[in-house]
Parts: structure tokens; sequence; C-alpha cells
């Protein structure tokens, strides 16, 4: 499993790069809304949510790192 170490290591840290990306975001987001004026009826055009949801980047970050390890046993039993 030493193989493995390094790699694993590395998708870690994207997953809590994600994660405290995402953290940031929210509460920069929710620091505006109590800051913005109640009377200002414009519209506010937001990113799509499912791009903005931490969940989905961890499952597809974990999914590509488990693809590369099954992809490299499969190919190296020949």
């Amino acid at each position: 499993m030493d193989i493995w170490t390094v790699p694993l290591i590395i998708v870690v840290l994207i997953i809590g790069l994600i994660s405290f990306v995402s953290v940031r975001k929210w509460n920069k987001a929710n620091a505006a809304v109590e800051v913005q004026d109640s009377r200002n009826p414009a519209v506010v055009e937001e990113d799509h949510p499912f791009t903005l949801n931490p969940i989905i980047w961890i499952a597809l970050a974990s999914v590509f790192f488990m693809g590369i390890v099954i992809f490299y046993y499969a190919t190296s039993s020949f």
C-alpha cells in the first residue's frame, strides 16, 4: 500500500481545499445577505446550486482517484 500513500495524501488535500473554499464562500454569502438593504428589489443572479455543492466535488475527486487505482491494477495484471 506504500505506492498509494502520496496520491491519497494529494486527494485528501484536494478534498480539504474544496471544503475550505466552500465554507469561505458560504460565510461570505451569509455576511452579504445580512448587510443587504431589503428595499432594493434588484434580482441577484447566483451560480447554479449544483455547481457550488461541495459534496458533488468531493465525490468527483474520490471517484477520479478510485478510477486511477482501478485502471492501474487492471493494466498491471497483464
